[in-house]
């Protein structure tokens, strides 16, 4: 028989060149040295062969001989099974296996004796041998599935069989994997990491892809080889190919005829109804598969796919959930329609139901939508909709309320104002008092009673009585909302009120909801503790009603108060508190759980703890997006910010800082520190002063303007904006102007309990004094900024201001002013404790040789110039230049040269 056989079925296939090679595989496959079977399973397209190939290639290195064969569909006939078999182990071990094929020559060769008389061979074997069964899924007749699993049992240890296979033998994995006999590589081994898919894509077809191109593209392939190589074909001559990646899915024509062909027309009909009809959903699990399919043998089912490797993913270690892959559910999806579309509105009923029945409403309002069930789809959204809230999930709700027909919507009240509910969280409150309106009509009549609506006898629909109940108050909750998006405080105040007077008292959500826009409306015109108060009374009544979530934003509000009243250590308390509270829950992140680390990290950095600042942002990142409340995103970027502008990176700073404004979501907080204004501060700090007064007339900012708590941090931002052109370009008007607007400034937040504000206009304040050169003056601010920053750990708001601060604190220090605190405060800003005494309107006077390098500052000489007019070295001359600007107040030759002339300072110099 050896004389009818195919010669090409022994040859190992030739490696494709330019193919990525796979190290880590490699060294997977080289662990078989101590097992007797290797088993390589995946479904179509994953590699296997061309895995093996590259390894057997490297394989003679450890001294091992190899064989190849490979298998059809005809070697299912048992004696041409072995004779191949047989044939190809001679190949690596010349003289093994002739008894064995004298045996086959005979009509009915004794199968028992044959492989008892080859593994007595075998043992004779000296070197390792490996054999490779390549498509071994072919193999289906029991007399050769059984002659296999004998030989793996007795095989001697340096003979190792390797199967390739897209689907699992009939073989005792589980005994050959619990004694460490088997070696096994599978889908979740075999696909490409995001590396090897650049090294492919970019390096053996040329495509130059991105990053983001690449990883976008493993993604959706899963890392499945093929599909990636097929779509490296598509996008060969493409000049759209990020367009062509966003939208790439199993609908490529490439992707469908292989999988077409390969995969599903080799698979029964009833396999492939199955894989039809079990296609639209997004998980399986045996009982869901039965509801959906009509039939009972569900579990056996997917256990069968999973076996057959049919691009099925577990989703779980006990084999309960699994999923499709993604391209290959696309093209069932697709064939589906095209074939059996009029089986869809059933298939996806009988799926809305069993999620219904097994307490999932999300998913089942999702496929009630799907089968257009609309008034089903409407009972279930009408009844989610207090959990909908409850997740802050509005956007949801949303969604699914806008595929729902205006007329299912109308006759259904709770719904209605569900709808109101998630376009006011959204923002998108246009047509909102029209809908409300709408609601109200419903009120009138008790439920049930028919009612006219253009003009047609209609019947109200309520799923939810207990909702119905509570729509009064829930009406003027959203009316208070939309008075408090139009500006109108009064009106916010009235309607909150109303739904708290209606509003029994057992209904926590409904009073925490007015108590909250209270205090938001308080909040906004800067009464700081009322708004606390309100919150306070938001949070807990969320708290009792199991709104955790919500909570955390609760605490962001209360800290964000606290802030502003300089309270630090209460805003730290807040944000600890809440986090403490959202860690009593087991699984997912709570959503927010990441702002509180955002708003802890604010706290370090502001107390100057860099370190910790950092760490708690890093955790903030670790919760990833989940953590995070939406409206909340450009919060980190600003922490993140601050951070960077304390290390200095100030074009890191702005680049974080455009992404903040561009992430940022007008909800209903008051934006009491908005981003341009964070920009112009560190526009300032650039010298890049007329981009700074570009802002100021954007703004048209002005000291006479009518202060308010709304724009108190724009117009201590205009402040440094004057502050800095008298510095600059020596207007004495500006600095005048500061100093009235810093008073004004200074009052207001005074009287309105804002301490965090005062301190900073106090420094200020200070500053201006102090370039004005009254020194008593300046030091009269800066002993109340200290003594209101020290209690809660101030660092930042001092040391921000540089050398003209560190220059006060000197002189601070030496008044025997809160020595501790000050002392902290300089060695966090490196600045020696030295005795100091007033002169000229300098806390310091100019040494001499700094009157030298003033005068020569003043010319058209450089650095160098100048060190080597003083015969000096450039360092001395820099250290020089870095005392003058200390004790002149400036951060800038231009300044220091004009502040030392309006001092006399070079008439000084002249005279010497």
């Amino acid at each position: 028989m050896t004389g009818l056989l195919l010669e090409t079925k022994f040859h190992v296939p030739r490696q494709r060149p330019g193919l990525a090679t796979r190290p880590r595989l490699i060294e997977r496959l080289n662990r078989g040295a101590d097992a007797t079977l290797t088993l390589v399973s995946a479904p179509a397209g994953f590699g296997k062969t061309t895995l093996l190939t590259e390894w057997l290639a490297t394989v003679s290195a450890n001294g091992w001989s190899a064989a190849w064969l490979s298998l059809e569909k005809r070697d299912n006939d048992s004696a041409l099974f072995w004779t191949y078999f047989v044939t190809a182990l001679r190949r690596a071990s010349i003289g093994v296996g002739a008894p064995a094929l004298s045996l086959l020559q005979s009509a009915q060769p004794p199968i028992e004796v044959l492989l008892a008389t080859l593994l007595n061979d075998l043992h004779a074997v000296s070197n390792d041998v490996v054999l490779v069964l390549d498509d071994y899924h072919v193999i289906d007749a029991h007399e050769v599935q059984d002659g296999i699993a004998f030989l793996v049992e007795h095989l001697p240890p340096q003979v190792h069989l390797v199967i390739a296979s897209r689907a699992d033998p009939v073989l005792p994995l589980a005994r050959l994997r619990a004694r460490g006999e088997l070696v096994e590589l599978r889908a979740a081994d075999l696909r490409f990491t995001v590396n090897e898919a650049e090294a492919y894509l970019n390096g053996s077809m040329g495509l130059e892809l991105t990053g983001r191109d690449v990883a976008a593209l493993e993604d959706r392939t899963e890392g499945w080889i093929v599909a990636l190589q097929l779509a490296a074909l598509s996008m060969q001559g493409r000049e759209d190919v990020a367009a062509f990646i966003a939208g790439f899915a199993g609908d490529d024509r490439y992707i469908v005829d292989y999988l077409a062909e390969e995969v599903l027309q080799r698979q029964p009909e009833d396999v492939q109804h199955f894989l039809f009809q079990t296609s639209i959903l997004d998980r399986l699990s045996g009982p869901l598969c039965d509801a959906v399919t009509g039939q009972d043998n569900g579990k056996l089912r997917l256990a069968a796919l999973e076996r057959a490797n049919l691009f099925l993913v577990p989703l779980d270690d006990r084999r309960q959930w699994y999923r499709y892959h993604q391209l290959f559910a696309d093209v069932l999806q697709a064939r589906l329609v095209e074939e059996r579309g009029d089986e869809l509105p059933g298939l996806h009923r009988r799926a809305s139901i069993w999620y219904e029945q097994n307490g999932e409403a999300f998913d089942a309002i999702r496929h009630a939508l799907a089968a257009e069930d609309f008034e089903r789809a409407a009972d279930l959204i009408e009844l989610a909709v207090p959990d909908i809230r409850r997740n802050r999930q509005e956007a949801l709700l949303r969604g699914w309320l806008m595929v729902l027909p205006y007329d299912v919507v109308r006759v259904r009240p709770v719904l209605g104002v569900g709808l109101v509910g998630a376009l006011v969280v959204c923002g998108d409150v246009g047509g909102v008092e029209d809908r409300l309106r709408d609601v109200e009509r419903w009120l009138d009549p008790p439920p049930g009673v028919g009612k006219e609506i253009q003009g047609r006898a209609t019947e109200m629909v309520v799923a939810d009585d207990e909702e119905f109940r509570r729509l009064p108050e829930t009406i003027e909750v959203y009316r208070a909302a939309l008075a408090l998006g139009r500006g109108d405080g009064p009106g916010t105040v009235s309607h909150a009120q109303r739904a708290l007077d209606l509003a029994p008292e057992d209904d926590n959500v409904g009073r925490a909801a007015a108590s909250g826009l209270l205090g938001l409306a308080y909040w906004g015109r800067g009464e700081l503790e009322a708004a606390h108060r309100g919150y306070d009374e938001c949070m807990a009544g969320l708290r009792r009603a199991g709104h955790l979530a919500d909570t955390l934003g609760c605490a962001i509000a209360l800290a964000d108060i606290r802030l502003a009243q300089g309270r630090l250590t209460d805003a730290m308390c807040t944000y600890e508190q809440a986090l403490e509270a959202a860690s009593g829950r087991r699984g997912s992140v709570l959503r927010g759980e990441a702002d509180m680390y955002v708003g802890m990290s604010g706290v370090c950095r502001e107390r100057g703890d860099q370190q910790e600042a950092i760490r708690l942002l890093e955790r903030s990142q670790e919760l990833g997006p989940l953590g995070e409340l939406p409206q909340n995103l450009y919060r980190g970027r600003v922490a993140m910010a601050r951070i960077l502008e304390g290390e200095g990176d100030l074009a890191g700073v702005l680049d974080l800082l455009a992404e903040a404004e561009r992430l940022y979501v007008g909800d209903y907080f008051p934006n009491v520190r908005p981003v341009p204004a964070l920009r112009a501060r560190i526009q300032l700090a650039q010298g890049r002063l007329g981009e700074a007064l570009g802002w100021v007339r954007e703004r048209d900012l002005s000291v006479d303007d009518d202060l308010s708590y709304l724009r108190e941090f724009e117009h201590i931002t205009l402040a440094r904006v004057l502050l800095a052109r008298h510095a600059e370009e020596g207007a004495a008007s500006s600095l005048q102007e500061a100093i009235r607007l810093l008073g004004r400034l200074l009052r207001a937040a005074d009287d309105g309990g804002r301490t965090g504000s005062v301190i900073e206009i106090l420094v200020l304040q200070a500053l201006a004094d102090q370039a004005r050169g009254d020194i008593p003056a300046a030091l009269a601010s800066l002993r109340r900024a200290v003594a209101l920053a020290e209690p809660e750990g101030y660092v930042r708001v001092f040391a921000d201001e540089g050398a003209p601060m560190g220059s006060l604190l000197r002189a601070a220090a030496n008044q025997r002013i809160a020595p501790g605190y000050l002392r902290r405060l300089m060695t966090f800003m490196n600045i020696a404790e030295v005795p100091t005494r007033v002169s000229g309107g300098l806390i310091e006077p100019l040494s001499e040789r700094e009157l030298d390098v003033l005068q020569l500052l003043g010319t058209d000489l450089d650095g160098p110039d100048i060190a080597r007019v003083l015969v000096v070295s450039l360092n001395t001359v820099r250290t020089h230049t870095r005392h003058i600007y200390a004790k002149l107040g400036v951060n800038n030759r231009r300044a220091a040269v004009r502040q030392g002339q309006e001092l006399g300072l070079f008439s000084r110099a002249s005279d010497r």
